[in-house]
């Protein structure tokens, strides 16, 4: 395997093992985090435009968004003006959560990065969102 692959292979499993004990600690599983990240930043969104936000599919939206229902951590409501839609809203429960997670995804960002120098760090941002950038426009 080149080089690159290989190591991005084993950092990205790391990373998500520890993203996962971060969120894990607040009741949460990878990726319900994100779904509530989309609403803490618009809330009454619609599975699509959150799975549009995140770039998963709707119907993982809305199997997240059944056990985050079923946890009390979100609501669904139909769409005001189009009865086809449901739009996500947060729970007090839900809007709760904000902080810590936030709080925990900073701490693991500090922790993972805290051998880089500041440039080490700018670089590879900028080196990792050129990545992202070329598979987008492979995929679209």
């Amino acid at each position: 395997m080149p080089e690159f692959l290989e190591l991005h292979s084993k950092t990205s499993k790391l990373l998500r093992a520890a993203a996962d004990a971060a969120v894990q600690r607040h009741g949460l599983r990878l990726g319900q985090d994100h779904l509530l990240a989309a609403l803490w930043a618009e809330d009454g969104r619609t599975p699509g435009e959150i799975a549009a936000a995140v770039n998963v599919t709707t119907p993982a939206v809305t199997k997240l968004a059944t056990r985050l229902a079923d946890s009390g951590l979100l609501e669904r409501r139909p769409d005001p003006h189009d009865n086809r839609l449901v739009r996500l809203w947060l729970t007090p429960a839900g809007r709760a959560l904000q902080e810590p997670i936030e709080a925990e995804r900073q701490a693991l960002e500090d922790r993972i990065t805290a051998t880089l120098t500041q440039a080490e760090r700018a670089h590879l941002i900028k080196a990792l969102t050129k990545i992202q950038q070329v598979l987008v426009s492979d995929l679209a």
